[in-house]
């Protein structure tokens, strides 16, 4: 089998993404939505011998050439992950940050090498799984300290070494996709049931190193929920934590890998839960004509003790711009599973509860055995599958195409919610002089508050998407600080989110994070300006 290549620009593999038509319809559709005719100016997107890349200013040494590369093309496709900003840059052929050294570890012992030799010749080191950060998580952009940048690919690194089916668990290497551990959880009659959007290119080492959040909306959500144990090398020594159900001996080892984002360590290796792979499901979409009665039975779902599989909200203009809805309602997805039991009686409550507030839906697609895959809850899971496409044909047509998500506790949501959105739209008028598109839908949902993903799409201009982008991120993100929300739920840190981050965070753990990274990172080499702030 020929081994796919991930997209020098754009999402997904080569061969993938929008078909002709799908690309006209996208188009089409927002020249709708921004009352023009049409995109006036179209941009191809770059070839790699278009771009002027600069020689490395580093060589391997000769214990590290058998797995090392400076090939144009590596250092390239391991410059930038997925985000809006990243996307405009290679638009515009700049590969300033490109790594000097592409490193294809296939082993602990080329991490160690690594490590090694990258401390005593001061050399940043990138960790680099599916390279689908959106929050410049994977670019080597480490100022000017240093006398060369090396991306450590861990994709080698791809093996499910051991399966104990009777307490439901695997151990596998960190550089694995997600496909590959479905592939391979699959005869076991087991799954890890934790799909982001991102799971044709994400990696388990780069899940834990992100707390990544899965498709499934409520119970088994973050990566978090899923680690069992870890192994962990730094230049410092390898921690690995003890494997165990749960334990309550002190501050957990698992919990300093989880969230690190490659500045404390690399993930080689980790236990993780799996779940019976399900043979029940039920899924229907449910239409409001309240907002607010939707987000009530959305509280009301996660708070019943039902623990639906899915309970996702998305508001009128959310379910309009990708075909789960006319815009005349806001639609709540909501989806039973289960691997033992028929589910038709949770089923049956839940849907009591959207009833009792006003909640309408189709009786017979609610009954349907499967029936994701049809109607409004259908339209939304194709569109979620497609979604990362859309920017590819959009920002050739410079709409600046993002989005932002965040936490709140119910008691806060609906303020909010308003104040965030208003911000949103105030930075699009200032920044572009015409309205833009503002929506939410609720990605994931706990019985204590819920987390708003916000996308926003505004005309831009080409030559200047950059400072607009900049512009509308930085007023929306101060809004969700200064409303009392997390930067980031689930799209993790990276250095987009680190200015809100350390206002997040209390100083004083800060400082404890600090002195984490200079123990067990004394050169600073590992990710600088992640997690922990650049110290030049």
């Amino acid at each position: 089998m020929v081994a796919r290549k991930p997209k020098f620009c754009g999402w997904g593999y080569e061969g993938d993404g929008l078909t002709p038509d799908e690309h006209e319809m996208v188009l089409q559709r927002y020249a709708d939505h921004f009352d023009v005719a049409g995109f006036e100016q179209l941009i191809e997107p770059p070839t790699p011998d278009q771009v002027n890349l600069h020689n490395a200013r580093v060589e391997p040494p000769a214990k590290l050439s058998g797995f090392c590369s400076t090939a144009d093309m590596d250092r390239l496709s391991h410059t930038y992950g997925k985000s809006f900003p990243d996307y405009v840059r290679i638009y515009a052929k700049d590969f300033t940050n490109a790594p000097d050294i592409v490193a294809y570890a296939k082993s602990e012992d080329d991490i160690d090498a690594v490590l090694d030799w990258a401390t005593g010749a001061n050399i940043a080191v990138i960790p680099f799984g599916g390279g689908s950060s959106v929050v410049g998580g994977v670019e080597p952009a480490v100022g000017g300290a240093f006398a060369g940048t090396l991306s450590l690919d861990l994709t080698g690194l791809d093996q499910i070494l051991e399966i104990d089916k009777t307490s439901r668990a695997a151990r596998m290497q960190g550089g694995i996709r997600c496909p590959d551990i479905e592939d391979g959880l699959r005869p076991q009659g087991l799954t890890m049931r934790h799909f982001p959007q991102s799971f044709d290119l994400a990696t388990l080492g780069g899940m834990i190193a992100t707390r990544s959040g899965g498709h499934y909306a409520t119970v088994y959500t973050h990566i978090d929920d899923f680690v069992e144990s870890t192994r962990m090398m730094t230049p410092a020594g390898t921690m690995e934590s003890r494997r165990l159900p749960g334990s309550g001996a002190g501050p957990s080892p698992d919990r300093m890998a989880i969230g690190s984002e490659g500045s404390l360590g690399i993930i080689t290796e980790a236990w993780v839960r799996l779940q019976d792979r399900p043979s029940h499901r039920r899924s229907t979409a449910i239409n409001f004509d309240k907002f607010e009665h939707a987000v009530e039975a959305v509280r009301q779902l996660t708070q019943s003790g039902l623990f639906p599989t899915n309970v996702r909200l998305l508001d009128r203009r959310e379910a309009l711009l990708n075909g789960a809805g006319n815009g005349e309602h806001d639609v709540v997805v909501l989806g039973f599973e289960s691997a033992d039991h028929p589910v038709d009686p949770w089923m049956d409550r839940g849907l009591g509860i959207a009833r009792e507030l006003g909640g309408a839906y189709d009786e017979d697609a609610s009954k349907a055995e499967d029936s994701n895959t049809s109607g409004a809850a259908g339209a939304w899971r194709n569109a979620f599958i497609k979604m990362p496409h859309f920017r590819d044909a959009l920002i050739s047509a410079a709409v600046i195409d993002d989005t932002f998500e965040t936490a709140i506790t119910w008691d806060q949501l609906h303020g909010f919610l308003e104040n965030v959105s208003a911000a949103t739209e105030q930075a699009i008028r200032d920044v572009t002089g015409r309205p833009g598109i503002v929506s939410c839908r609720f990605t994931h949902a706990y019985p204590d508050g819920a987390a708003p993903y916000f996308s926003f799409k505004a005309k831009g201009r080409h030559g200047a998407l950059l400072e607009q982008w900049t512009e509308i991120k930085k007023r929306s993100a101060d809004a969700v600080i200064a409303h009392g929300g997390t930067i980031t739920h689930h799209h993790a840190v990276g250095r987009d989110h680190m200015p809100w981050y350390t206002q997040q965070r209390p100083e004083v753990f800060g400082l404890a994070l600090q002195g984490a990274k200079d123990k067990l990172d004394p050169a600073g080499i590992l990710n600088p300006g992640v997690i922990v702030p650049l110290s030049n």
